[in-house]
């Protein structure tokens, strides 16, 4: 299960694709590395999984998002998914402009105060 939400996260199709034959999709490909039961919960899992750089385009936010959760909540062989955790690597985050201005401005444009933005 977990090694199917990576896949159709990153390189997953069921389409026979002209272009798979031109690259090796493995260094492309999302890895489930652990999959814990959820306690109390039958058939319930939290699936840890982990995406190669090389799969996103630097500094878009929205190919990151678009990648990691763009298709895989259609994925009809889930009846439920959730996103719980994004964790960004340093090296990935450095390659965004940000906004032109300071998280004060930001702040006072949106009026939101003591919180996370996202």
């Amino acid at each position: 299960c977990g090694a199917a939400v990576a896949a159709e996260s990153s390189t997953g199709t069921w389409t026979t694709v002209w272009t798979d034959g031109l690259t090796s999709l493995d260094s492309y490909k999302g890895r489930c590395y652990d999959l814990e039961p959820v306690k109390g919960e039958e058939n319930q899992y939290i699936a840890y999984v982990a995406y190669p750089l090389d799969l996103f385009e630097e500094g878009s936010v929205t190919n990151l998002f678009t990648s990691i959760v763009g298709n895989v909540f259609g994925f009809k062989a889930l009846r439920a998914l959730r996103l719980e955790d994004l964790r960004i690597s340093p090296a990935y985050v450095k390659t965004f402009q940000g906004p032109p201005h300071g998280i004060e401005v930001e702040r006072d444009k949106l009026n939101k105060y003591g919180r996370p933005l996202l």
